[in-house]
């Protein structure tokens, strides 16, 4: 993962893990919405000098380790994407405006990724599917702890 990407003005390697999550943690991201809102992400990204290095859609959560440009920045790339993704999805899908007053919640998590850290990241971001619910209260705070004491990722 020694890969750098460069724009007009610098090189740059700047890897987040980012996570967010519908409004009440409703599980509404079904086949049909997830598809979709994997194809808004994706158009969004390229044009933005997004590289979408993983992501994985659950029924109740969104995963992404993304490398983005600094001169851009991470939290202008979730906010457009939350911005768009709402409201192309709640047009497409109508049941969505009748289940929640908004899409997404207000919050995300987002974590800087070093460089031998991404395969951490993406083997994390993969089992998110498999994971077991009564796990997920926990899953943060051992995950981050685990983070903590080993940085590499190792």
């Amino acid at each position: 993962m020694d890969e750098y990407r460069a724009n007009k003005n610098i090189v740059f390697s700047c890897r987040y893990h980012v996570v967010w999550c519908p409004k009440y943690r409703r599980k509404v991201l079904t086949e049909d919405i997830a598809k979709r809102l994997r194809e808004i992400i994706e158009e969004l990204a390229s044009p933005l000098n997004v590289d979408i290095i993983e992501m994985k859609i659950d029924k109740d959560s969104i995963h992404i380790l993304i490398d983005v440009d600094p001169q851009f920045g991470v939290i202008k790339f979730i906010k457009l994407v939350k911005k768009r993704s709402s409201r192309v999805l709640r047009e497409e899908f109508t049941h969505l405006k009748t289940k929640l007053p908004t899409l997404w919640s207000n919050s995300s998590f987002i974590a800087t990724v070093g460089d031998l850290q991404p395969d951490a990241i993406r083997q994390y971001i993969e089992n998110q599917q498999t994971s077991e619910r009564q796990k997920e209260k926990h899953k943060w705070k051992e995950y981050l702890s685990a983070l903590s004491k080993n940085p590499q990722g190792i």
